[in-house]
């Protein structure tokens, strides 16, 4: 604990470490994006699609939707279209109990880090 009783930050992930963590299994990658944005542009490969007004039912184990890729002992990197909305599922992730999260920004930047893309 911190000063003022909270939880220190997460350290910063780089794009390019999460990529390659994804790449051996060692990561969840939550993209928050709502269907539509997914639908025009793809999701980064291995991403598990959760849209920012489910997180917290589809991170919570007690509820019948959680979501089995999700573990609050191993690491989670969030992205959006803009790194807002992630910014916002990580702050909700670390009040659920979850430690090692990471806002990775936007797809683009998952793309340019070497992440490849999926069509849904």
């Amino acid at each position: 604990m911190s000063f003022f009783g909270r939880k220190p930050a997460t350290p910063a992930l780089s794009v390019q470490d999460a990529v390659a963590m994804s790449k051996k299994g060692e990561i969840a990658i939550i993209d928050v994006r709502d269907i539509s944005e997914i639908q025009k542009t793809g999701k980064a490969k291995n991403a598990h699609h959760i849209p920012l007004m489910l997180i917290e039912s589809h991170a919570n184990p007690s509820h019948p939707e959680f979501n089995k890729a999700l573990d609050v002992t191993k690491p989670v990197a969030i992205y959006c279209a803009s790194g807002a909305r992630s910014g916002m599922a990580v702050r909700t992730l670390l009040k659920m109990g979850f430690e090692n999260v990471h806002n990775i920004g936007n797809l683009q930047q998952w793309h340019s880090a070497g992440g490849e893309l999926v069509r849904a």
